[in-house]
């Protein structure tokens, strides 16, 4: 079926063609035509295969057959997505297949000055694509308004409505109009998010394009198993053996990101870390230099899984498995887009046998296994508990931390901390409550029990590693209280 049989107007047709497509996705083909019904949406497909234009399209085409008020300049269309990456990208798609049509539409996140995208929407626009964190800041100022949108988009919504992102969701849902078209889009979707998306949803149509939570199958799966001190040389190896001109590559954290980024450029291989630590024209020069082949290496962690689009990439490395099975599916899934070929390499140490493990469980298929004789694994070693870097993020409790302590499910993480932090200061030390004295009276014969002392220190410890842990998985908080503090200084200068 081509796209002029979707329903799609003049203009978005020349847009599509001067793309060089002519034949829809099979998600495109299948949402295009109940998005623009006006009907509330549910859609899981692989990545790559054009979930974006599948909604996009649609969007363009409904506001052009309605029209706003005379002299309106409320917001229609509000497009959310995880990112600040996938946010620009979702505008690039908008501004692409919409330039032959008359609308308005912006981009807002953090990591970028306020005050100018204060005076965008003063000014008034038909679409707003955005990150929930700094959309709320503007709303807290009382600088935008929501009583006139007709569509909320959820892009990548396993993650939007993850415990990390759903009250920042539900405070957003709470200003707009509750007759109005919802649309959620990503690649996986598990039966929890199914059962909160549909207390977001009226009567939404189901659409699914391939097997759940699938990997594409034009990218070819390999697992080398590798001692964890020797991953960085068994990478440099492959690289220039094999002679990888563009590679992308994951890790756990940001810190390792960075130290890998290092090693890789003393090794004499050109790379660049993109993680949410980075400033935002950091963030933005590192892609750009990695798509123009400026660099062969970009390291990122699993803030450029999700939607960043970089035509024909011929390798991703998973130098560390993710925790949650989901990303992986949205790692590799950056090579293979759009019906091309791609490699998906993952370096495995005896560490993650049990990620490995969950995520082929998750993906219903059993990855190739490669064995390098030069890399053989030790033996002798031993397997230790892994440090979270995004952890469960998208459902708490993927991966064992050090300290052993269960990350903390529901509400405003940070808030919830700030809470337990100070309440924990106050805390005398020489108080005793009763659970404690009745523990100390039930001690075997013999063994000591813990001094006040040892007791409070445990808790603080306790209490730092969990902050530190949700710190690690909500970045996009930590740029809103960046953000912030740059206004204040801006503030200040005036």
């Amino acid at each position: 079926m081509p796209f002029t049989n979707l329903g799609l107007n003049n203009s978005l047709l020349k847009a599509i063609k001067d793309q060089g497509y002519d034949t829809p996705t099979p998600i495109q083909q299948q949402a295009i035509p109940v998005v623009i019904e006006g009907k509330d949406v549910l859609a899981a497909a692989q990545t790559g295969t054009g979930k974006t234009a599948g909604f996009t399209l649609p969007l363009l085409e409904r506001l052009s057959e309605t029209h706003p008020k005379m002299g309106s300049k409320q917001i229609r269309v509000l497009v959310l997505t995880p990112t600040r990456e996938l946010a620009a990208q979702v505008a690039e798609s908008i501004k692409t297949y919409g330039k032959y049509m008359k609308y308005s539409s912006t981009v807002i996140f953090g990591g970028v000055g306020i005050y100018p995208q204060l005076a965008t929407i003063k000014k008034g626009v038909d679409i707003v694509i955005a990150t929930p964190g700094r959309l709320l800041d503007i709303a807290s100022q009382k600088g935008i308004d929501f009583s006139a949108v007709e569509t909320l988009v959820l892009d990548e919504a396993d993650r939007m409505l993850d415990m990390g992102f759903i009250h920042d969701i539900k405070k957003l849902m709470k200003m707009m109009p509750k007759q109005r078209q919802t649309l959620l889009f990503s690649a996986t979707f598990s039966k929890e998010i199914k059962q909160l998306a549909s207390g977001l949803l009226i009567d939404p149509v189901l659409i699914e394009v391939a097997r759940e939570n699938t990997t594409a199958e034009q990218v070819s799966q390999v697992v080398h198993y590798v001692d964890k001190g020797r991953k960085r040389e068994l990478l440099s190896q492959l690289i220039k053996t094999k002679e990888w001109r563009q590679v992308l590559v994951f890790t756990r954290t940001k810190h390792g990101a960075n130290k890998l980024t290092k090693q890789l450029e003393e090794a004499g291989i050109s790379a660049a870390a993109i993680h949410g630590n980075k400033s935002q024209g950091a963030r933005t020069k590192a892609l750009a230099s990695f798509k123009a082949n400026e660099i062969r290496v970009l390291v990122a962690t699993d803030i450029a899984a999700r939607g960043i689009d970089i035509d024909q990439l011929p390798h991703v490395v998973n130098y560390e498995l993710p925790n949650v099975p989901e990303d992986y599916v949205h790692r590799i899934g950056r090579t293979g887009r759009a019906g091309q070929s791609g490699e998906a390499i993952s370096l495995v140490c005896v560490d993650e046998h049990k990620l490995l493990f969950d995520i082929e469980k998750f993906i219903k298929s059993e990855i190739k296994k490669v064995h390098i004789e030069a890399f053989t694994p030790d033996p002798s070693i031993q397997a230790e508990p892994i440090q979270n870097g995004r952890g469960g993020g998208q459902r708490r409790g993927g991966g064992s931390s050090r300290n052993g302590a269960k990350p903390a499910s529901g509400g405003n993480s940070r808030n919830r901390n700030r809470s337990n932090n100070k309440n924990s200061s106050s805390k005398k030390p020489e108080a005793k409550n009763s659970e404690n004295r009745s523990a100390e009276k039930k001690r075997p014969d013999g063994e000591k029990p813990q001094s006040r002392k040892q007791r409070s220190n445990s808790q603080a410890s306790q209490i730092g590693s969990r902050i530190q842990e949700k710190l690690d998985k909500l970045d996009k908080r930590d740029d809103r209280t960046q953000e912030k503090n740059n206004n204040r200084n801006n503030n200040r200068r005036r």
